[in-house]
């Protein structure tokens, strides 16, 4: 975790510091099913995955939603984070680069709401989301 930033120094329109995550890979995909608990065929099994209309495996949305939660907790406390609310855009396909941000868009009392998303590199947005945070 990054040390905070003075709360009188915070403003609308700052940037969280980015994640930056390597290709999605088939291995990734398996060892979230396992951490998960989230066994679904469809993420790791590329017959499922066809036989389903789809063009092969694709990662879980809620490992999006953990990457977002990685944005906040390397800004902030865990204990910090008052509400996460994510919204799924797009599929994530094995193999993109995914990149995380977030940006204060509100700055209440002793409280930011924060925008968030994850992107490809051709910056296609996959998951959005927003999160309150209550300033330590």
């Amino acid at each position: 975790m990054n040390p905070l930033p003075d709360w009188d120094s915070l403003q609308v329109g700052d940037a969280l510091p980015a994640l930056a995550l390597p290709p999605i890979t088939r291995l990734t995909l398996a060892l979230y099913c396992g951490a998960s608990g989230d066994h679904n065929p469809i993420h790791v099994d590329s017959d499922f995955a066809r036989s389903a209309g789809m063009a092969d495996v694709f990662a879980h949305g809620m490992l999006s939603a953990a990457w977002l939660a990685r944005v906040l907790t390397n800004w902030v406390p865990q204990s910090a984070i008052r509400s996460l609310d994510v919204r799924f855009a797009a599929i994530t396909q094995v193999g993109e680069r995914i990149s995380c941000s977030g940006r204060i868009v509100e700055k209440l009392d002793r409280m930011v709401r924060v925008h968030l998303s994850t992107t490809n590199s051709d910056g296609i947005v996959k998951l959005s989301g927003e999160a309150l945070i209550a300033w330590p």
